[in-house]
């Protein structure tokens, strides 16, 4: 027997780091695409100066990110996990490489119809992240919460790496005929050879780590159907009816809603961080700061600024000490953050680019922490099939937050005239 508990540990421990790298790159592919459309956010106002390009692709990617996640919420229990997650990283992959092909084909014009083109793929992208995220923090979720951080970690990475990549493309190109344009095809063609790496890695690598296999395998003994298709192809073969047999309660889960009764706090947080965050980024911050010394070149260092100090913000968790677990704390910190509101506001009428960078800073580090917190201390004390049910739900109430902070934003906009 302790030879058996030993060779467990040994399996739960092999490959790890491996799988936090993979994790890592899962999440920076969950919202490279989505990212990069938003940092080069210059290039389409350029495009299209009447439209609020900014504002209104971010409109409508979040319906359909919204709908799509709440039905493959309903249904999580039976979704064939692998097949969600790859079609997500595919679609990702196709809908980039159609932007390149979109701005080739009309040789970098403007014009109504290309707009329109542009908004069906945003559109698209909402599709392609409401499949990919719930599907990999459910899976995740059944796994340490090391991997959640990591996958969260990527997501914000992306938006560093972007951030990074535009003031990069924009010091390199800036003077330079048809610039913007070169840059942003850069970022297209960066965005697409990235998605296909993710489905290679998601497809031939992730299922196959002996860690991966482990708790997958966990999982199927507590009666989770999302995993088979993975143990199929790490060749492992399983069977609940086994199980069942010894123990017919082994099988027994909460429903879905019991969960979110259980764990209706953790939800309402991950709303509210997301309903905050997007009412004032990337929005507010692109187009209502002010004119200010830096001129073009303001925008883009202020939602750097925010995408680094929110990755930053997911990585401090690690350190145990100042991890925030308690639900009545968690609450607490996410409805002190609406503070940001009226601070941003009379930042922008009478504070300087200095207090803007600052508070835009915080904003950042606090969604980062604060998220982190949320997703890796709901799924504990969980068997594997509620963990994946609750990590589905968790992302679709971010998102529900994240489409009313841009609904909010959008309100703003209105209020002001436009």
């Amino acid at each position: 027997m302790a030879n058996q508990n030993e060779n467990l540990e040994v399996t739960k421990e092999k490959g790890k780091y491996l799988a936090l790298v993979i994790c890592w790159l899962l999440g920076n592919g969950t919202l490279f695409c989505w990212n990069s459309m938003l940092t080069i956010q210059d290039y389409y106002a350029y495009l299209f100066p009447k439209y609020h390009p900014t504002r209104v692709l971010t409109i409508v990617y979040q319906p359909f990110a919204l709908i799509t996640t709440a039905i493959l919420t309903y249904h999580e229990a039976k979704v064939n996990t692998r097949l969600r997650n790859l079609t997500g990283y595919i679609l990702f992959f196709l809908c980039s490489l159609c932007l390149i092909v979109l701005d080739v084909a009309t040789s970098g014009k403007g014009g109504i119809r290309v707009y329109i083109g542009i908004c069906v793929i945003s559109a698209a992208f909402g599709l392609s992240d409401a499949l990919v995220e719930g599907g990999i923090v459910g899976d995740l979720s059944m796994m340490s919460p090391e991997f959640l951080q990591s996958f969260l970690a990527g997501i914000a990475a992306s938006g560093a790496l972007t951030s990074a990549l535009r003031l990069i493309t924009k010091a390199a190109f800036e003077n330079s005929q048809n610039g913007l344009r070169k840059g942003a095809i850069m970022f297209f063609a960066i965005s697409t050879i990235f998605e296909l790496l993710c489905v290679l890695v998601y497809a031939f690598v992730f299922p196959k780590l002996s860690i991966v296999k482990y708790f997958h395998s966990k999982a199927a003994t507590e009666g989770s159907l999302t995993v088979a298709a993975d143990l199929a192809v790490a060749g492992v073969q399983t069977s609940n009816d086994q199980g069942a047999a010894k123990d017919p309660e082994i099988l027994e889960r909460l429903s879905t809603k019991q969960l979110l009764v259980r764990n209706l706090d953790y939800a309402i947080d991950m709303a509210l961080i997301y309903v905050l965050t997007l009412s004032i980024f990337p929005g507010f911050l692109s187009e209502d700061t002010g004119s200010h010394s830096l001129g073009s070149w303001y925008a883009l260092l202020l939602i750097a600024m925010f995408n680094v100090c929110d990755l930053v913000g997911r990585y401090v968790p690690l350190i145990e000490s100042i991890k925030l677990t308690s639900r009545i704390g968690l609450m607490s910190a996410i409805l002190s953050r609406f503070l940001f509101i009226p601070a941003f506001y009379f930042t922008a009428k009478y504070g300087d680019q200095g207090w803007m960078i600052m508070l835009t800073s915080l904003l950042g580090l606090t969604n980062g922490y604060l998220a982190v917190c949320v997703v890796t201390e709901a799924p504990k004390g969980y068997k594997g099939p509620e963990q994946n049910a609750l990590g589905n739900l968790l992302v679709l109430f971010l998102i529900a937050g994240v489409t009313l902070g841009v609904s909010l934003d959008w309100l703003w906009l209105i209020g002001k005239g436009w």
